[in-house]
């Protein structure tokens, strides 16, 4: 049983026991049913207190379960909930640290409530593409009146406890105790208070009403709408809430019922799904087991000033931890420096960042323009130019300076991680980190292990990301890694669309309309097009047999490189993002195109976003195969923290599954027919023509 039973006087006390979050899973549910059934049996027994064990009340399902048939075996939580409320004796939810959804939704069902401060209330569900299944969009309007109710519903936020407490008339908690650590007694004390109390009261028979009902819901579905495109939940949030004001109760929870069973169906909940349980295995590794000892990182060295290595510093200084930078000259750490301050200004500014923080993390940031000074730090990470005899240099330096047992990262985006860690004498100590511009606002950190990269410097560079609240996925070494390998192919696509008759704008609208934040085109100028021309001339070299349309090299030669110099694919205006297509751009692509004795043809938006999107379906396949993502679903949290995929499709290889393989499959294989396409690239990867085989999908 993950539910603890003991007698306190006259007071039952179950503890749900379910680490790390008391997660409602079917033990923890019986252990409830058994403890109320216990206590309600002993005379001696005269009222009953819920709690939670260690740092949570209860966060709600228990993850494990999601998707299984456990999640509603019987007793399931409305049948949980329906026996607390049937309960002969009071029974009081002691609530602190965490409640959460289901966890939340078992407290509006206890007959009291004590809180402690500091407690993050929430009902998340709509995060995950559903909404609250056992009574939260019923229950919350009545303690808490339902505006903020729904509010809180819409949005999936947290709120704390000692907020909640001070909204007029609020009926969530009977009691807001001083401190976290009086509340087992005081909900002892409260308990044995309300022992006599009959009838007992239930958040069921509370009223529900809004004074402007019919206008409000209209004007709350009119908001809802403008910011949840794409994601049917928060609509059906606003349905519910209106259901618990126009219905009986138990009319109203059978609505709620009803609108939970629809969603879960909905390709957005299981994207939403995946995505959660996606992100949270990504930072387990298969050979690396969660109790490997960690190095200490208490200070961090960053080479580099630029805009990579400021962002990455950034990210150090926001979680306390002390940094040193290292440039080759004054003028450019002064540059790298006031950039910083720029960035941290404006935070103050918006008023997301108090002075005082901003100074403490200030003055964490020391630079220094001799290697010698970086001697004491745990972790360094290199961001220099992206050339491999720059990259050789730092190397050779730092393993001269560093002490034993220092990390050395390196923030490469497409080189050798083993070639680097082979220019040092430590190779077991380098790994790659390779964040994503802007690194001080990207979530997305990809960790690339080396050959020889020891199991302890990934367990803490695992670890050091979740502090500086990245979201890490481990790659294996190969030209691009995870992320700019697939990129890669996508991009070729957008080349070959425009060759055989399409715009910029065209392709880019496609892919922006299917969920994408921007296009292949939008996306070149605003990383720069001069990056992806030095790597095309790489290939050029390297893979004189792959086949890559032009158009990009000639945009190039004219200097038009993107966002940074005003012209791209697209016009800028300075101080302004928006992209202009330019007619002059639309025309350099006829006429190559007419060089090349192409006759345009009208391309479909569908066409445009299949051979897109499953342009990086086959990479991702063959990326599996060869071992360099663990699981399919570290490509999909890639591609959506660090690429702009779609959340509500789930990235790439979800969609995939989504579509069918054998669907994706068959596109693949028309594709191959094009003469204009890459007929060998179309092949699909062994994998994917085995999953298909089978009948099987990515997992």
């Amino acid at each position: 049983m993950t539910a603890e039973y003991k007698v306190h006087g006259n007071v039952a006390v179950i503890t749900l026991a379910n680490p790390p979050v008391n997660g409602l899973g079917l033990s923890t549910r019986q252990g409830i049913v058994d403890g109320l059934e216990k206590a309600n049996a002993d005379s001696a027994v005269k009222s009953i207190v819920i709690t939670g064990a260690g740092g949570a009340f209860s966060g709600g399902a228990d993850i494990k379960e999601f998707g299984t048939d456990k999640a509603m075996q019987e007793p399931n939580l409305n049948s949980v909930i329906a026996a607390i409320e049937n309960s002969d004796k009071p029974v009081v939810a002691a609530i602190h640290s965490v409640a959460m959804g289901g966890g939340l939704e078992l407290a509006l069902g206890c007959h009291y409530r004590v809180a402690a401060p500091g407690c993050s209330v929430a009902l998340p569900e709509v995060k995950l593409g559903i909404l609250p299944g056992a009574g939260g969009t019923q229950r919350l309007p009545r303690v808490l009146g339902v505006e903020p109710a729904l509010n809180m519903i819409v949005s999936g936020e947290a709120i704390k406890s000692e907020m909640l407490a001070m909204l007029p008339g609020q009926k969530l908690f009977d009691k807001l105790v001083a401190s976290p650590e009086v509340l087992a007694a005081e909900a002892l004390a409260f308990a044995q208070s309300v022992a006599d109390v009959r009838p007992m009261p239930l958040v069921r028979n509370l009223p529900c009403k809004h004074p402007q009902g019919d206008a409000y819901f209209q004007f709350a579905r009119n908001m809802v709408k403008g910011m949840s495109k794409n994601f049917p939940a928060p609509a059906k949030c606003v349905d519910a809430v209106e259901a618990a004001t126009k219905k009986k109760f138990a009319d109203g929870l059978a609505t709620e019922r009803e609108i939970f069973i629809n969603l879960m169906w909905t390709a957005e909940s299981r994207s939403l799904r995946h995505l959660f349980l996606a992100e949270r295995a990504a930072s387990k590794i298969p050979d690396v087991p969660s109790d490997t000892p960690k190095r200490d990182i208490k200070a961090v060295a960053v080479i580099g000033a630029g805009t990579m290595g400021g962002g990455i510093a950034m990210n150090f200084l926001n979680a306390g931890i002390p940094v040193k930078m290292l440039e080759m000259k004054q003028e450019a750490l002064d540059r790298g420096l006031a950039t910083i301050r720029k960035n941290y200004e404006a935070q103050v500014k918006k008023g997301k960042l108090k002075q005082d923080k901003y100074e403490q993390r200030m003055a964490l940031l020391s630079t220094t323009l001799d290697y010698a000074d970086l001697k004491d730090a745990d972790l360094v990470i290199e961001a220099v130019f992206e050339e491999i005899g720059v990259k050789e240099a730092v190397f050779k330096q730092l393993d001269a300076v560093m002490k034993p047992g220092a990390i050395l990262a390196s923030n490469t985006s497409t080189l050798d991680v083993n070639k680097i860690a082979a220019f040092t004498q430590r190779p077991q100590d380098v790994v790659g980190l390779h964040f994503f511009s802007p690194a001080n606002v990207m979530k997305l950190l990809e960790v690339v292990r080396g050959d020889k990269t020891a199991k302890d410097v990934m367990a803490t560079v695992m670890a050091v990301a979740k502090k500086i609240k990245k979201v890490a996925v481990v790659s294996g070494v190969c030209d691009g890694f995870i992320g700019n390998r697939m990129i890669e192919q996508y991009g070729r696509q957008g080349g070959f669309l425009l060759d055989e008759g399409c715009t910029p704008a065209q392709v880019d609208k496609a892919i922006e309309k299917f969920g994408f934040a921007m296009g292949p085109f939008r996306m070149g100028d605003l990383a720069g097009n001069d990056i992806g021309w030095a790597i095309r001339k790489r290939r050029y070299q390297e893979k004189p047999d792959m086949k890559y349309s032009k158009t990009a090299d000639l945009l190039c030669e004219k200097g038009r490189f993107g966002q940074k110099t005003g012209a791209g694919w697209y016009d800028y205006v300075p101080g302004k993002r928006d992209a202009i297509p330019n007619a002059e751009v639309v025309q350099m692509i006829e006429e190559h195109r007419k060089s090349l004795g192409i006759t345009p043809r009208k391309i479909s938006d569908e066409e445009i976003v299949q051979r897109l999107v499953f342009a990086l379906v086959n990479e991702a396949a063959h990326i599996l195969e060869e071992g360099i993502a663990n699981k399919a679903s570290d490509i999909d949290v890639v591609y959506i923290f660090g690429y702009g995929f779609p959340v509500h499709r789930g990235g790439p290889l979800n969609y995939a599954n989504e579509v069918g393989l054998f669907n994706v499959a068959a596109a693949m294989k028309r594709f191959a027919q094009n003469p204009l396409d890459d007929a060998k690239f179309w092949q699909p990867a062994p994998l994917l023509a085995r999953l298909v085989a089978e009948g099987k999908n990515f997992q």
